[in-house]
Order: structure tokens, then C-alpha cells, then sequence
């Protein structure tokens, strides 16, 4: 039985493909290039994407919302946001976490308290 590619051997933007035509990236795209790229680079768990705009360069930003540390219970869990862009065909330009916070204190998201 053949094995899966471990996750740094996996090509983050394996589906879709961003090579297959000549047309820039659809937002639900951007969203999931974002999340295998988060999981790529860091080593805490992407929970979800929570937001996903454009930016003024046909580049996407797009806000991931990860687990960095599990607590018991949850509600102790530390949470954080890290901001992800995207040139238009789904290529990672630049990657930051923007905020870090205790589950049930997330603020307003967008790296705002």
C-alpha cells in the first residue's frame, strides 16, 4: 500500500492548482492555500480561516485562527491569529501572527484587541 507524502514533503497548494489555468485565485481558494501553508510553516493546529479580502494588488489576505497550546479545559486553550498573503495565483508572500489570546477573549480579530 502506498504511503502519503509527510506533511513538509506536501505541496500546500496541491488542490486546486493554481498552475492548471491562467485566471488569479477565487477568495475559497486563497482560504485553503492559507491554511495548508499555515500548517506548513508552524507547528500548532489551524483551527479555521476568519476572514479572506483582497488586497489592492490582486493579492489575497487571509486571517487563520490557530491552537498554539491546548489546556484542560478548553476554555484555558491559547489561541492566535496569524495573517497570510497571497499573490493572485496562490503563491505565499508573507506570513505574521498578528495577535495571541486566551480562548473567549478573541477581540474583534483583524490583530485588533
Amino acid at each position: 500500500m502506498a504511503q502519503g507524502k509527510s506533511r513538509s514533503e506536501a505541496d500546500p497548494r496541491q488542490t486546486p492548482d493554481p498552475d492548471s489555468d491562467d485566471e488569479a485565485v477565487s477568495a475559497s481558494s486563497a482560504a485553503t492555500y492559507a491554511l495548508r501553508y499555515v500548517a506548513e510553516l508552524i507547528t500548532s493546529e489551524p483551527s479555521m480561516v476568519t476572514s479572506v479580502e483582497p488586497a489592492d494588488d490582486d493579492s489575497w489576505l487571509v486571517e487563520v485562527e490557530v491552537i498554539e497550546d491546548r489546556r484542560i479545559p478548553s476554555s484555558g486553550d491559547m489561541l492566535a491569529l496569524y495573517e497570510i498573503e497571497l499573490d493572485p495565483d496562490g503563491a505565499l508572500l508573507a506570513y505574521r501572527r498578528t495577535k495571541r489570546y486566551s480562548r473567549g477573549r478573541a477581540g474583534t480579530g483583524n490583530g485588533g484587541s
